[in-house]
């Protein structure tokens, strides 16, 4: 059971925010394109990161507590959902108070 720990965090993540998108209608996901560009750029950053830190052992990742499906660079598949749902969530949410809160403007109209 433990190897689901990463997974079940994730899937926390998934159940908490993303609601919003069907009952709150932000329709984040309609604008795909837009999310791949807030959320990849990062994605990217913080993976080169990861590679970095497991190659040099600053850290690892617990075989015990991830699937042990691994991309390239002995990165868990679950560190790659992490840095697309965690963002995705953060952007509903965002999208969800601004839709309750119609006189809020981010910055993009």
């Amino acid at each position: 059971m433990l190897r689901f720990s990463y997974v079940a965090m994730l899937l926390f993540t998934v159940v908490g925010s993303f609601w919003l998108e069907i009952f709150l209608k932000v329709r984040v996901l309609k604008r795909i394109k837009r999310v791949i560009l807030s959320i990849a750029p990062v994605a990217i950053v913080f993976l080169i990161w990861d590679a970095y830190a497991i190659a040099k052992k600053h850290w690892y990742f617990d075989p015990n507590q991830t699937l042990g499906i691994k991309l390239p660079f002995d990165i868990p598949l679950e560190e790659l959902l992490f840095f697309v749902i965690v963002p995705l969530a953060a952007i509903l949410t965002i999208e969800a108070v601004r839709s309750v809160k119609t006189h809020w403007e981010v910055g993009d109209k």
